[in-house]
């Protein structure tokens, strides 16, 4: 059993570095993840400058900590169509996304199921949000 999720999980890396978007299935059905939106959305997301942290790498890997628990691995990526076009909603000066992301480590988490957090670009202040409290700076470049 644990050759196949190690497997699965190194097919969906494959799958996440070689297309725009893979494809998931979640609680409340399919899903098309991407890794880019046109922003620089890789690195460490602080929860107040420190610990609870969450990591998103380019190639969909990352790490993931909850509050008073230790940091765990994860596959992630952000909701788009088929296409691979994110999916989002635009506010007056931000964009609110779709952050998915699963545990990885299949010793550790027996739970595969997909979990859905807010991911939140606001643009006057240059900050990008997950789950409204862990922030990263960013600053505008020519990605978009």
């Amino acid at each position: 059993m644990k050759s196949k999720n190690v497997l699965f999980v190194v097919l969906l890396l494959f799958a996440i570095n070689s297309f725009a978007q893979t494809k998931i299935e979640a609680k409340d059905g399919i899903h098309y993840l991407t890794n880019t939106i046109g922003y620089p959305i890789t690195g460490t997301y602080l929860f107040e400058n420190a610990e609870p942290i969450v990591v998103l790498n380019a190639n969909g890997t990352g790490f993931y900590q909850l509050h008073e628990q230790q940091k765990k691995a994860v596959i992630w990526g952000i909701e788009c169509n088929a296409l691979g076009e994110p999916k989002f909603k635009k506010g007056f000066d931000y964009a609110a996304y779709s952050l998915w992301y699963q545990y990885s480590n299949s010793e550790v988490d027996t739970d595969k199921k997909w979990n859905t957090v807010e991911f939140s670009i606001h643009f006057n202040t240059l900050k990008m949000y997950i789950q409204g409290e862990r922030i990263k700076d960013y600053t505008e470049t020519l990605e978009k």
